[in-house]
């Protein structure tokens, strides 16, 4: 029997559900809501930066509600402990034996809340889970859930009490979307929305309902993976990223891993946008998201009071695309 090919039509109906599910909790943040249908297709993980109060946790719950997937939350604290994100085996004295007891890391969605409000130590018990989507306990490997993702929330790094997150650590992350301020129109219906609420709410109090299942994911991921990708678009790609390793402005450039993931973003933002093949335009307007937090400013650059942002638009705007 022949299997259906995947329908990209599909990509862009599910979207439109879920953006309108979300929407009757979270107001505003149409693009933080795209970059995390974009990081679901394309089976990336995503760190938010923002400041206190601007809906980053509950923005993060109301996709998960939305999707119907197995939710879980780390309150990142300086006491967090390895474990206490993986689990451990436990001896059971009533059976001898060692009893696995999985942490909050065994879900479908995890939000790893301020995680920049814990040591490098305990934030490095991510990277296997991040990129393999497995955890390695006593030497026994675990799967995590095939559509596995991490939301991550942080506070501008200026703020007091926290630590940078380690090189290795933001390489996994695919997207980091910087969550502004809503504007003055957005805050006044925030306000009149939640202004007499004793709390935060919930998706359930919002009137949120799952609108997919396991099936239709799996099937809309199959579709963004069939999305066309040209050997030009590689080649523009690969072209873009060897830049950032080229510049006088910058110390440290983008690894090939954020090659390979810009590609597969691209291939989502199309399927999103009804394609079936990448264009370079896709690659363009996904390029700061995805680049930001790969690069570090030479010493030089830092003093001139450059932007990493503005260095990115400025590489874009000078490789070459493909006509």
């Amino acid at each position: 029997m022949t299997e259906t090919a995947p329908d990209i039509a599909q990509v862009g109906a599910l979207a439109q559900a879920i953006r309108a599910e979300v929407g009757k909790g979270v107001i505003g943040q149409a693009e933080t809501i795209e970059h995390l249908l974009i990081a679901l297709m394309a089976r990336g993980h995503v760190l938010l930066e923002g400041p206190p109060g601007t809906a980053k946790t509950f923005l993060a719950q109301c996709f998960a509600a939305t999707l119907g997937l197995d939710f879980g939350r780390i309150q990142f604290t300086p006491d967090l402990m390895p474990g206490d994100i993986l689990g451990s085996n436990l001896f059971n004295f009533q059976t001898s034996q060692f009893t696995l007891t999985h942490g909050p890391i065994f879900c479908d969605l995890l939000l790893a809340d301020e995680i920049n409000r814990t040591p490098p130590k305990t934030q490095a018990a991510l990277l296997e889970a991040m990129q393999e989507r497995r955890v390695t306990l006593d030497g026994t490997a675990h799967p995590l859930p095939p559509h596995f993702t991490v939301v991550a929330t942080q506070n501008p790094i200026e703020s007091q009490g926290v630590y940078p997150l380690p090189e290795a650590q933001l390489d996994r992350f695919l997207f980091k979307v910087l969550v502004d301020y809503p504007s003055a129109e957005e805050e006044r219906r925030i306000v009149a929305r939640y202004g007499e609420n004793r709390g935060a709410p919930t998706p359930a109090e919002v009137g949120i309902v799952t609108v997919t299942t396991p099936a239709q994911l799996e099937a809309v991921t199959r579709a963004v993976a069939s999305v066309k990708l040209a050997d030009s678009v590689t080649d523009y790609i690969v072209r873009l990223v060897r830049a950032t390793r080229e510049s006088a402005d910058l110390s440290s450039g983008a690894s090939p891993r954020a090659a390979v993931l810009l590609a597969g973003a691209a291939r989502a933002r199309a399927a999103l946008d009804g394609r079936d093949y990448v264009v370079p335009d896709d690659v363009k307007a996904l390029a700061t998201s995805v680049l930001r937090h790969r690069l570090l400013l030479s010493p030089a650059a830092e003093i001139e009071g450059k932007q990493v942002e503005a260095l990115v638009a400025q590489l874009v705007e000078q490789t070459e695309a493909p006509r």
